[in-house]
């Protein structure tokens, strides 16, 4: 059976304090509203449908961007409205229908799929956890053959019904065509005077169908109200990938020090040294080593890239397009930007190597820059296989040093250098006798 996705992202966030909407701040560099859709994704929902609010059009064009469509709840009036704003964009669909939050970030494709599972059972289910700290969660009341009595708010909930612990994971599927009459039938007859999404199982009991209820780990349905909720997520992100990465043979000494990305690639041993960050988009291959105070960060289309055996740190950046070989070294304090470095080339120390290709084996030395960008365009600078490239040489671009060529250090080579040549390209060293002894005895009679 097909398979649709309404994710609800049109709460206003004002505890966030910030001008971005909530559901774009991220998490291991993703926005929380793209963790839910990958989420979705995995379980094998092929629509998804973001419910913004009107003035939500940061929201609409990031949902466009992840090919998904999106319609705009006109009124905040709670969220079985917003749910029931979907049907405009699904009209027709006869199929499975998931509803989760925007703001949850670590939910996955296996919860959502076991949701999913729960669903096929009665035609409606829900998601819910056992809660440390219920506080104020709506409570989940069972039958005693173990499906959905009702949700019971915290606000509204008795003494015995506030010490339940199971609590309501904020996510929903149903059978599509029946969700929607549902929702359209909801009242608002609350304080509040909005329309709840957790008021749809008890108007679907009254049809006689079951609500089942799939069970959560409490992390996976953790909702983001605050900064320090986005913070607390981050840290369980990370908690989670961490140890997912050590299971699958990433070697780390101090885990609790390294802060991944949610797409972060890594395989069997590779070494990660304390104090590493990585953005998204890097891949690093069987047996690199990441050493402290790196930075390593990609872009779309433009991935890093650190082969098997190669080296990068302590205290290195790789950007956008950085690829390192096998064996290749990128030492302290090199910079690395949409570079090609070739298999056990090394660049030690004090380095920007922007737009350019190293070839295999090359050597680059101490304070060796590429002058890759006039301020209008960016040009490739060539380094061939086996090239040496002195100490403080600065490489403008467009330029080609052949393989096995030699710059002088302090070079600033603006020419390209064939193939075994010794380029030098400084001015010619001149010497006046006794000049620094006469220059101070003329200063420190100008003092007197």
């Amino acid at each position: 059976m097909s398979k649709a996705g309404i994710i609800l992202a049109a709460g206003q966030g004002t505890r966030m304090m910030s001008a971005l909407p909530k559901v774009l701040h991220k998490i291991a560099g993703l926005p929380l509203l793209g963790h839910v859709v990958a989420a979705m994704r995995g379980a094998g929902v092929e629509r998804i449908v973001v419910v913004t609010s009107p003035s939500g059009d940061a929201v609409r064009a990031y949902a466009a961007g992840l090919k998904c469509e999106s319609v705009v709840q006109d009124r905040q009036l709670g969220t079985g409205h917003a749910a029931g704003s979907a049907q405009s964009a699904l009209a027709g669909f006869d199929g499975t229908l998931v509803i989760a939050n925007g703001d949850m970030p670590l939910v996955t494709p296996e919860v959502i799929g076991e949701c999913m599972k729960a669903q096929a059972r009665t035609g409606l289910a829900m998601l819910a956890f056992q809660a440390s700290d219920p506080a104020q969660y709506g409570r989940v009341l069972l039958t005693p053959d173990g499906f959905l009595n009702r949700i019971v708010e915290y606000k509204d909930a008795s003494a015995p019904e506030r010490a339940i612990t199971l609590c309501n994971g904020g996510c929903y599927a149903a059978d599509a065509l029946k969700f929607f009459r549902w929702t359209a039938a909801l009242k608002n007859d609350n304080a509040q005077k909005e329309y709840y999404l957790t008021d749809v199982p008890s108007m679907a009991r009254a049809e006689g169908v079951k609500c089942a209820v799939a069970l959560a780990d409490e992390v996976s349905v953790l909702g983001v109200n605050s900064r320090a909720e986005l913070a607390e997520a981050e840290g369980k992100f990370q908690a989670r990938m961490r140890a997912r990465l050590l299971a699958e043979g990433v070697g780390m000494s101090a885990p609790e020090t390294v802060f991944f990305a949610h797409d972060t690639i890594a395989g069997p041993d590779v070494e990660i040294e304390p104090f590493v960050v990585f953005g998204p988009g890097v891949v690093l291959g069987p047996g690199a080593r990441i050493r402290s105070h790196s930075h390593l960060e990609g872009a779309p289309n433009l991935p890093v890239e650190v082969s098997p055996g190669a080296i990068v740190g302590p205290f290195a950046r790789l950007r956008p397009g950085a690829r390192i070989g096998a064996g290749a070294h990128i030492g302290n304090f090199v910079e690395v930007k949409n570079a090609v470095i070739d298999a056990g080339a090394k660049a030690n120390h004090l380095s920007y190597l922007g737009d350019a290709h190293v070839g295999a084996g090359a050597n680059i030395g101490a304070g060796t820059i590429t002058c890759n960008y006039d301020g209008f365009t960016k040009a490739l600078t060539e380094i061939g296989a086996g090239a040496f490239i002195g100490s403080n040489t600065a490489l403008v671009a467009p330029v080609t040093v052949g393989a096995g060529a030699i710059t002088a250090a302090g070079s600033v080579i603006t020419k390209d250098v064939a193939p075994e040549a010794l380029a030098i390209a400084r001015g010619a060293q001149t010497e006046k006798p006794g000049w620094a002894k006469a220059f101070r005895e003329r200063k420190q009679k100008e003092k007197k």
